[in-house]
């Protein structure tokens, strides 16, 4: 009997500490790859601004700061538009309708390779900032979630038409 009350105790204890832990700690989510994206529809964001593959995810709720991993960098292209790159880690502040000091994913405007830092949601536009420049594009192009390497249409091993609004070209 006196084993079975020291199992229940220390197992008692695990799970107060583990309570604890979880409510002293920024939120770190690892089991499902798909969190991530639902934590950028929680924010008023589509699924679509990650390519698909994070593999883990970490935010502070209390200053929106968070971290996306991939097992390593992703690009892919969208025909007649850009060339995208993600860096195996990105990372930003997230707050309704906002994505700000972003690090990790830049695009390829002309021949050189701008940093995305700021994306705004303006009713059913996305406003992508480089910092010296911006673009729009409508919300419905971010609804699914790119892949990398192929970026929209990997079943037809094509890229698929993806629509602008304004451009980044004004640089």
């Amino acid at each position: 009997m006196a084993l079975h009350l020291t199992t229940v105790s220390i197992a008692l204890v695990l799970l107060l500490v583990r309570s604890l832990l979880a409510t002293s700690f920024p939120l770190n989510i690892t089991d499902n790859a798909s969190s991530a994206y639902e934590i950028l529809q929680e924010y008023n964001f589509p699924a679509g601004l990650l390519p698909k593959g994070v593999v883990k995810y970490d935010l502070d709720e209390s200053t929106g700061r968070f971290h996306a991993y991939f097992t390593g960098s992703c690009s892919f292209s969208l025909e007649g538009s850009y060339q995208l790159k993600y860096k195996s880690t990105i990372s930003g502040i997230i707050s309704n309708n906002r994505l700000k000091d972003l690090s990790g994913i830049s695009v390829k405007v002309l021949f050189l390779w701008l940093n995305i830092v700021e994306v705004i949601r303006d009713g059913d536009e996305l406003e992508f900032s480089v910092g010296i420049a911006s673009a729009s594009f409508p919300i419905d192009n971010f609804y699914e979630c790119p892949q990398c390497g192929c970026g929209l249409d990997c079943v037809n091993s094509k890229v698929s038409k993806f629509r602008v609004k304004s451009s980044f070209a004004s640089i």
